[in-house]
């Protein structure tokens, strides 16, 4: 029988998964203790991580809930600790913590004259340093920090990766959202540069892309308090080629096969687009 769609089979492996609390990685992380992981779900809201460790254990896997900030060098180098006084060295790492601010956002696409003065109206004048920083920080530095405190354990070892969590639009930018273009853009110019800088220790260093998925994080971009689809909503489906947003189901095989040494040994440096054609349309 499958444990999943490509048949990877990850037992005897430890993986690490950062930002563990949310949908998106939740159910990474649920894909790799069905592989036959041991997970450990990390999360500044421990208590968020601990539900779907508790799903994971529940179903026979084996997991367990670390509190962890991933832009505390102290928090991650702890959470580190714990996990391998419990399981053992990290064989995988998925960086997956990272968001956005409002006061890092505009509110129009356009600026237009008198946006500046207009009180009522956040343009690129009034983006807060503090949100910007806060941003690059957690989407950023949220992955360097993990990744430092977690690489001493794969050092010496073979089969082991780091996968981290980029965005389409680190390719080519939102409207409204600078700061986390911006950051997404670096994590996947990161991911290379981690690549190279590891390639010599055998250790692979990959990212994914999502496009649009309805999660958590973009309900109140995609959908009004009411329910109904906002315009911005219109606007992404008709980019995006296949007319829909993701299921979070459908970054199983992306997953799955960046972090199987036999299937990607050779691929390394990569980040793999998730997205349904978004960043492949020209709009014509």
């Amino acid at each position: 029988m499958l444990k999943n769609v490509l048949d990877t089979d990850l037992s005897g492996k430890v993986a690490v998964v950062t930002g563990a609390g949310g949908v998106l990685c939740s159910d990474m992380a649920k894909v790799l203790a069905r592989a036959g992981a041991k997970v450990a779900l990390l999360n500044r809201t421990v208590s968020k991580a601990q539900v779907y460790a508790d799903e994971i254990t529940a179903g026979g896997g084996a997991a367990k809930a670390y509190p962890c900030n991933v832009v505390d060098a102290a928090s991650c180098q702890a959470a580190a600790a714990a996990v391998l006084a419990d399981f053992g060295p990290c064989d995988i790492l998925v960086n997956g913590a990272g968001g956005n601010n409002p006061k890092a956002t505009t509110d129009k696409e356009y600026y237009e004259p008198g946006d500046r003065e207009n009180e009522a109206v956040r343009s690129f004048f009034d983006l807060s340093p503090e949100a910007v920083a806060g941003v690059f920080d957690l989407n950023f530095l949220g992955t360097i920090l993990p990744t430092q405190a977690f690489v001493p354990q794969m050092l010496g070892r073979s089969g082991c990766c780091i996968l981290n969590i980029s965005s389409m639009n680190a390719y080519t930018p939102l409207t409204k959202i600078p700061a986390y273009s911006g950051a997404k853009a670096a994590v996947t110019n990161l991911t290379q540069w981690l690549a190279v800088h590891f390639s010599r220790q055998g250790i692979r260093v990959n990212a994914i892309a999502p496009g649009f998925f309805a999660a958590g994080q973009n309900q109140q971009l995609l959908y009004n308090p009411d329910g109904t689809p906002t315009a911005r909503t219109g606007k992404i489906l008709a980019a995006t080629p296949m007319g829909r947003f993701g299921d979070s189901a459908e970054l199983e095989g992306a997953l799955l096969f960046l972090v199987n040494d036999k299937a990607a040994s050779f691929i390394t440096g990569v980040t793999l687009p998730v997205d349904g054609g978004f960043s492949a349309y020209s709009g014509v």
